[in-house]
């Protein structure tokens, strides 16, 4: 007799997944409420923006129209840098035009500054880094010390040492 799961429970998928499938199921209830349909538009961004915006701006959001029904395209809101706004105001049809272009259809029908800022590679942050002290140089270098070949034998010194100065958690 086969037991019957709840509503609740996640489907199983029995084989493995790529790492993007799986983060995209995770993912996809933020970019809905962001207003995209799917991620698309972000994580292709690059290609999509002409330059110089490929790399000054990121989109933020979709709004769509209230109320109509055959709404033809929507609003694209992008974060750009310091700097860079009157441009893409300016440059708004173009970009809105290789989005368009970019999905085959009149996704994007204006383009609109958002007020939160972008910063590039914010997802990159400086660690801390802690320098070895006395006792744990020299366990390095004790641990090190038969090794015969001396490039080899500085090599594991380094990275000995860069393996202890990474941040602890």
């Amino acid at each position: 007799m086969p037991i019957k799961q709840s509503k609740d429970a996640p489907k199983r998928l029995n084989r493995t997944v790529p790492l993007g499938d799986a983060m995209g199921r995770l993912l996809e209830p933020a970019f809905r409420k962001r207003g995209f349909a799917s991620r698309d538009i972000v994580t292709h961004w690059p290609s999509i923006a002409p330059s110089p915006y490929d790399r000054v701006a990121m989109p933020d959001r979709l709004a769509w129209p209230r109320g109509e029904k055959r709404a033809e395209g929507a609003t694209l809101y992008l974060r750009a840098l310091p700097g860079h706004g009157t441009a893409i105001a300016h440059d708004g049809p173009r970009i809105a035009a290789s989005v368009n272009r970019y999905f085959g259809y009149v996704l994007v029908a204006q383009v609109r500054l958002s007020a939160e800022p972008f910063t590039p590679h914010s997802a990159a942050k400086a660690q801390s880094v802690d320098e070895i002290d006395a006792s744990q140089r020299r366990h390095i270098e004790d641990s090190v010390q038969d090794v015969e070949d001396e490039g080899l034998r500085e090599a594991l010194k380094g990275l000995g040492e860069a393996l202890m100065k990474r941040r602890r958690k």
